[in-house]
């Protein structure tokens, strides 16, 4: 690639040199020839005016003196009449030689008015061009005539010596063209390799040589270009693998929702028919029958408004209002709701607040609903005569509040994915106890929409701890609240 620019710049470069040369040789050869007939013009005169002294009339100048004259002189010597007649000429014989005073032979024209003339035609007698010079003489004109042929010899010299200067001067110029061809082709090799590796897709090559120059300006354009081309690449590629991730779990949810609706109308459906075919009214089966239904009826009825829950928080259609709460009512409210089936599972409820924590900026009913899903899971979890307790400490400009359990514990590859949609660990039991596998993915959501975070810290055999947090102050808030139709997000 190298190569086949330098040969174009240097090939453009030897054109333009050549041309310049030509040019050169054009006009130096028009003012050379020009100067040199002018020179020669004004020698031929001088010699004419010379002869001119001598000559007292154009008779008095016989061939063979002519002949003499024109050897000294150098050039062709013609003597005419003021009639136009030839008088004598050195190359030929006057009478042959037909009248001067023709308006196209302009020297003897103004030898003829008085002044020195010259001119450049062919020769009428010997078919030759030549330069003219004619001066007055009493009772005529003296002309001398030089062969151009000379004269274009003495150019042609002349030429051939500029040419060879300008060639000369030339050679340092093809040099340092060539080297100025060779670095721009570098230049232009290394920026069309940046920009094949651009079109390859490969956008984080960069050019290291970036200047002030118009290549270093020229690199770095190309180096931006390709940052802004890697960073929309780079979004491009983080929102597809979010979409994937997206659409795998709206095919996870599909899945989940029609596996977790199956089961309980399945069973509607089955034992409804087993009644419709007679069980109705077998005393012994019958009342069974129905509180399978109703049992099963009730899941489908709590699956139905946890979707609908986790549907408004996802959807920000759940409006959250914001006031500071006393954070030991909250979670005291939480273990009556739930000391009822505590005690019948002979379950102890423990609290344990730290002084210091008194107030928290929350909506009410989202940590209300916070705290019951994670003492139903404590309590469906914890074994009889186990122990839950709930707590709260200050960590900065929140408030973490947590709810422990002596139960089974979640083993370590679980905890990551714990606070998914209908992740469970153990998924028998959990249908079994009525979970819906959605409690703990409204929790987190809750939680985030107070600006909060939620973890889990666990053992197996040594129980779970469940830790969120909420703001302590109203600058802990999410910044959505400060309009008062905040919703969750």
């Amino acid at each position: 690639m190298t190569a086949r620019i330098f040969l174009k710049l240097i090939a453009g470069v030897f054109c333009l040199l050549l041309l310049a040369l030509v040019t050169v040789d054009y006009f130096t050869t028009r003012v050379a020839r020009e100067a040199y007939i002018q020179t020669l013009a004004d020698q031929l005169t001088g010699k004419a005016r010379l002869l001119a002294l001598d000559m007292d009339g154009p008779g008095r100048l016989d061939q063979a003196r002519a002949r003499a004259l024109a050897q000294s002189a150098g050039a062709r010597v013609t003597v005419i009449r003021a009639d136009g007649t030839v008088a004598v000429d050195s190359d030929a014989d006057a009478a042959r030689m037909e009248n001067h005073r023709t308006p196209n032979r302009k020297e003897l024209m103004a030898a003829f008015a008085g002044r020195a003339g010259h001119d450049i035609r062919t020769s009428s007698t010997l078919h030759v061009p030549f330069l003219y010079v004619a001066v007055p003489v009493p009772g005529g004109a003296v002309r001398l005539a030089e062969p151009l042929a000379l004269i274009d010899g003495q150019v042609a010299e002349v030429r051939t010596r500029i040419l060879e200067s300008t060639a000369v001067a030339f050679l340092p110029a093809i040099l340092l063209a060539a080297l100025l061809a060779r670095w721009i082709s570098r230049r232009f090799a290394t920026i069309m390799s940046h920009a094949v590796e651009l079109a390859r897709g490969n956008f984080r090559a960069r050019l290291a040589d970036t200047g002030n120059s118009e290549f270093g300006q020229l690199a770095l354009t190309l180096n931006e270009t390709a940052e802004n081309l890697q960073s929309t690449v780079e979004q491009l590629q983080r929102e597809h693998t979010e979409l994937e991730k997206l659409e795998r779990i709206r095919k996870d949810f599909v899945i989940n929702v029609s596996h977790e609706l199956r089961t309980p109308l399945a069973s509607i459906q089955g034992y409804t028919e087993t009644l419709m075919d007679g069980a109705l009214h077998d005393p012994d089966h019958n009342m069974r029958f129905l509180g399978i239904i109703r049992h099963n009826a009730e899941r489908l009825a709590r699956l139905t408004e946890d979707l609908l829950t986790l549907s408004r928080i996802e959807q920000k259609r759940q409006q959250l209002e914001f006031e500071p709460r006393n954070i030991q009512a909250l979670i005291g409210q939480a273990i009556e709701q739930v000391r009822p089936i505590a005690e019948k599972s002979e379950i102890r409820l423990e609290t344990r607040l730290e002084p210091q924590v008194t107030e928290v900026w929350c909506d009410d009913e989202a940590v209300s609903q916070v705290f019951s899903n994670l003492l139903d899971n404590a309590i469906k979890y914890t074994p009889r005569g186990g122990s839950i307790t709930v707590g709260a400490r200050a960590a900065g400009q929140f408030v973490e509040a947590w709810v422990h359990d002596t139960g089974a514990g979640i083993p370590p590859e679980d905890l990551p994915r714990l606070f998914e949609r209908f992740y469970r660990v153990d998924k028998a039991r959990s249908r079994e106890l009525g979970g819906t596998g959605l409690g703990l993915s409204i929790v987190k959501h809750l939680v985030a929409s107070h600006n909060g975070i939620v973890r889990v810290e666990s053992q197996v055999n040594q129980g779970s701890t469940f830790f969120f947090t909420l703001p302590a102050g109203e600058s802990a808030l999410p910044a959505a609240q400060l309009n008062p139709e905040f919703t969750a997000s």
